[in-house]
């Protein structure tokens, strides 16, 4: 059964730093593109970064530059680092694995992130 455990949200002022973890377990992690979506109130759910295992990152314009998606397969563990939080950075923040064999998503149950102006 695939596990994908977020941590690392909170509440931060604008201008600060938060590192997210997503932690996944009964998943080969080698064969999955690893991302990160969120979804403000009201709002629909968007990508913000994407790793793939070949290190191929994709991230969406409005983070480029202050958000950075890394992984680490020995712990099956991926990283978003988001520097320079803006207000409207507040979203649920959610980890997906896509399995680029069988094109299954498995989805985490999502951190809040909040930041204050």
């Amino acid at each position: 059964q695939v596990q994908l455990v977020e941590s690392g949200g909170g509440l931060v002022q604008a201008g600060g730093s938060l590192r997210l973890s997503c932690a996944a377990s009964g998943v080969r992690f080698s064969i999955n593109t690893m991302g990160w979506y969120r979804q403000a109130p009201g709002k629909q759910r968007e990508l913000v970064a994407t790793l793939t295992n070949g290190g191929s990152r994709n991230y969406v314009d409005s983070v480029k530059g202050r958000f950075t998606i890394s992984r680490d397969n020995a712990k099956n563990t991926v990283y978003l680092q988001m520097n320079s939080l803006k207000p409207e950075d507040t979203a649920v923040y959610c980890c997906n694995a896509h399995n680029i064999w069988s094109g299954n998503d498995d989805w985490g149950q999502g951190t809040q992130v909040t930041v204050s102006s």
